[in-house]
């Protein structure tokens, strides 16, 4: 697939209109960290590993990783314009009620473990190698439950495939997920897939957080209304 060879994009791109704040980091200080597509395993250093997370959301998990990880390099991807701003904010300390002023414009690249890809993953696929990745999120997906929109959902053949390839062996797709027909499609989806197994041995490995997880405003939303997530890893063989 060529990247002008756009696929359809099911969601929003864009909610509120976004505060003075945040649209300065949008315009001075996303440029800086934005991945270029012509070099996008491109950092200034040399990384211990490499992961990439796929619809960061808000970016908490993102943001926080990173902030933790500093010899991980860490491409993010989200299309949602007001979720990129809110990892922008997090990652800088701006927030949105913040006096504007010229040291937003001459933010330096603070965050230069973190690169972001603000268009659908889909088109970022073909440019990431082979063998590239230690570690691929996807947490809290949209889980399109409805049983005629299963094709939307971004598990499936295709998506795995693609994964498998970028994926070193042994690296580990993380998958995280509050609704139950997204559970249950996530293990029959990768039951059938031959690049990758379940670590799980026992419950505690999948309805419990990882010992790295960084919790979500997403995920504290699901707890209160009664949803409990789960924490799937598979492993690429």
């Amino acid at each position: 697939m060529q990247i002008d060879d756009k696929p359809h994009f099911y969601g929003r791109r864009q909610g509120r209109r976004l505060r003075k704040a945040k649209s300065a980091l949008m315009d001075s200080f996303l440029p800086k960290v934005k991945l270029n597509p012509a070099k996008p395993m491109d950092f200034p250093f040399v990384p211990k590993k490499t992961f990439l997370e796929i619809g960061f959301g808000d970016g908490d998990h993102l943001a926080g990783h990173s902030a933790k990880n500093k010899d991980i390099a860490y491409i993010g991807a989200e299309v949602f314009k007001n979720g990129i701003a809110n990892l922008l904010s997090l990652m800088t300390g701006i927030k949105q009620n913040d006096e504007i002023s010229d040291e937003i414009k001459l933010l330096p690249e603070r965050n230069d473990n973190v690169r972001i890809w603000d268009d659908d993953i889909r088109l970022l696929f073909p440019l990431l190698p082979d063998n590239s990745l230690d570690m691929v999120f996807l947490l809290f997906p949209d889980p399109w439950p409805k049983k005629r929109h299963a094709s939307r959902r971004f598990v499936n053949p295709d998506n795995l495939k693609v994964l498998a390839r970028i994926l070193k062996p042994n690296g580990i797709l993380r998958i995280a997920t509050d609704h139950m027909v997204y559970k249950i499609w996530t293990l029959e989806q990768m039951s059938k897939c031959p690049d990758f197994e379940w670590t799980a041995t026992c419950g505690n490995d999948w309805k419990h957080e990882p010992a790295d997880w960084v919790e979500t405003k997403y995920q504290r939303k699901a707890i209160r209304e009664g949803r409990r997530p789960v924490f799937l890893d598979f492993v690429r063989k």
